[in-house]
């Protein structure tokens, strides 16, 4: 694959004011996002893995295949690579709302209707201790819909479910901006989910 680099926002770095600022979105993507792409090279160079045929999914997919020495670095650095570069797209200007189509008819059936999916959601990421994210997932083996927490920059790969859709509770994602409360920070997050591309993933994984 080569060196991972950050990908560009599919946005302007003030668009999603007022519930995300600006700074902390610049802050976000060039620093904390750069940190994690330079932490992934360095870990896949010291095992001589940096020219893997798999993109990092792939590799997150198939931890247990990783070498002892690098799976931990691999595993946070390459979580917080992909996991950001979803959750930027999981995002846009003028977002929120709830989804439509055969998501909407499947949160319905896994979580009663969408506010209470909605509730679940954030209930569930407040309740993270420390660091980590929330995630709406797809878990192939029973073919249904649930909510996912996670550690630090675990992905959902590694437990061989599909992340559709993910909300960084991480401090440097809110702090500038809503300083410890985090709770705020959620609410203000649903304005700008972007349910067409999480619509996308659903339906690309479960057609």
């Amino acid at each position: 694959m080569g060196r991972y680099e950050v990908p560009p926002l599919p946005y302007k770095y003030d668009a999603l004011e007022p519930f995300i600022d600006e700074e902390t979105m610049r802050i976000h993507h060039m620093a904390h996002h750069k940190a994690y792409a330079d932490g992934l090279n360095d870990a896949l160079a010291k095992i001589n893995a940096l020219s893997h045929k798999n993109y990092i999914i792939g590799i997150l997919s198939d931890l247990g295949g990783v070498p002892a020495d690098g799976r931990d670095a691999i595993n946070f650095h390459g979580g917080g690579y992909e996991n950001h570069r979803m959750f930027w797209e999981s995002m846009m200007p003028a977002g929120g709302g709830s989804p439509g189509g055969r998501l909407a008819d499947e949160i319905d059936v896994y979580f009663g209707n969408f506010d209470q999916f909605k509730r679940m959601f954030s209930e569930g990421a407040a309740a993270i201790q420390g660091s980590g994210w929330g995630w709406l997932v797809y878990n192939p083996t029973y073919s249904r819909l649930e909510f996912l927490p996670t550690q630090n920059q675990t992905s959902p790969w590694t437990m061989k479910k599909v992340p559709l859709l993910g909300l960084d509770v991480w401090e440097h994602a809110y702090y500038l901006k809503y300083q410890n409360r985090r709770s705020d920070y959620i609410d203000a997050w649903w304005n700008v989910v972007n349910w067409a591309e999480v619509e996308e993933r659903f339906l690309r994984v479960a057609s």
